[in-house]
């Protein structure tokens, strides 16, 4: 339940999915061919956080060295890429992620709040199994239902509201690609949405880790596939983070 599991395979068999965005093309093809454009959700980088807190919505959680150099490798991945639109998440972990990507593509950071962490009730408390606040009886009516999730925002609206931005997105860019920085869990139930699946899950199974890049093609306006990529590697497989 908690949005600082570590990410790992799909669960359900969902592997990232083959298509346009596999090769980074975003060109509307021959005369008369619909355009496609693909818009990047990139998950930022690791974050410090000594406490090991649930730190979803709160200010002043920062990337640490190693997210630093998780967004360079994201930055990376978009060179020489047709990307024409970036936007964030305004938390600050999301706004530097963005930095060393708005300065490889020489564009501007645009912030939009569809793109922000889930709230979540137990947002700055430790979750973690065996100790925090899982344990306190005050805080177990919030766990009776793990299917909506009772804790937090509904995946459903956060899915709503994630691939409106990246929709949005895909207009402002089209014909070309998009960047839009965000956190685990709205990237995640957003592409099982996208993928016609459930939205609740295994949170110990996303396959969304730290610096990873879940891009959606769109023909027109039509969502059409999602392709999945780790360009800081396996490494930011095993970290956790929101």
């Amino acid at each position: 339940m908690t949005d600082d599991a570590a990410a790992g395979q799909a669960d359900d068999g969902g592997p990232a999915t083959s298509g346009p965005a596999a090769s980074g093309a975003a060109t509307g093809g021959p005369a008369g061919a619909e355009t496609v454009t693909v818009v990047h959700l990139v998950r930022h980088g690791e974050v410090a956080n000594p406490d090991g807190v649930l730190y979803g919505r709160l200010p002043g959680y920062r990337l640490s060295e190693a997210g630093q150099v998780m967004a360079k490798a994201a930055a990376g991945f978009m060179a020489g890429r047709d990307v024409t639109v970036l936007r964030s998440s305004p938390l600050e972990r999301a706004r530097e992620t963005a930095e060393p990507i708005a300065a490889q593509l020489g564009l501007a950071v645009e912030f939009d709040e569809r793109l922000i962490e889930s709230w979540n009730h137990f947002e700055g408390l430790r979750v973690s199994v065996g100790d925090g606040a899982l344990f306190s009886p005050r805080h177990w009516i919030y766990l009776r239902n793990p299917f909506l999730p009772s804790w937090g925002e509904p995946y459903r609206d956060v899915a709503s509201r994630v691939l409106a931005a990246a929709a949005d997105a895909a207009r402002a860019a089209r014909g070309h690609e998009a960047v839009c920085v965000s956190h685990q869990l709205p990237i995640w139930v957003s592409r099982r949405s996208a993928e016609g699946r459930r939205l609740w899950h295994d949170p110990r199974r996303r396959q969304c880790a730290l610096g990873s890049v879940t891009s959606l093609t769109y023909v027109g306006d039509r969502l059409t596939s999602v392709n999945y990529a780790e360009p800081s590697g396996s490494a930011g497989s095993r970290m956790a983070g929101a």
